[in-house]
């Protein structure tokens, strides 16, 4: 019973899409890794200097002061560390930025797939019927009389 059970399961695993599906996955959390760490050190900084050298990282709302050490703290680190309850905003900022990178990729790479696959696609079959002058009724390439109202076709 257990070996079928494990052949069962390598049959699942193997399958193509489930591969597919996995590398997928993969390539995925290493793509958004590299965007968070685009929009955290590329875009955030830059943009927090055009805003009043404002770094979005310590934007956050403290809602409980640590026990140690009262508030005003200089960085969010600073209150996590005094043991504060706060409210990133900031991280929450970055998340959205870096989904919205994410997301916006993976529409551009959508559509030129959609695109390449138009490419690929097969012209249509060369008609076989056409038109009759007299009736419009639909008849075969090679007729020379056409079966629904008898005109001659040459």
């Amino acid at each position: 019973m257990i070996k079928n059970i494990l052949a069962e399961f390598k049959k699942f695993v193997m399958r193509g899409n489930v591969i597919d599906m996995s590398v997928g996955i993969i390539i995925g959390a290493a793509f958004t890794k590299i965007v968070n760490s685009m929009v955290s050190d590329i875009l955030m900084p830059p943009l927090g200097l055009l805003m009043g050298k404002v770094d979005f990282s310590n934007w956050f709302i403290v809602l409980k002061p640590g026990a140690s050490t009262p508030a005003p703290y200089e960085s969010l680190s600073a209150a996590q560390a005094a043991g504060a309850t706060t409210l990133n905003i900031g991280n929450l900022l970055n998340a959205v930025i870096s989904f919205l990178i994410v997301a916006l990729c993976i529409f551009m790479l959508i559509k030129l797939i959609n695109k390449l696959n138009a490419l690929k696609e097969t012209p249509a079959e060369a008609p076989t019927t056409k038109k009759c002058p007299y009736c419009c009724m639909e008849i075969p390439l090679e007729a020379t009389r056409c079966g629904h109202c008898t005109s001659s076709l040459k």
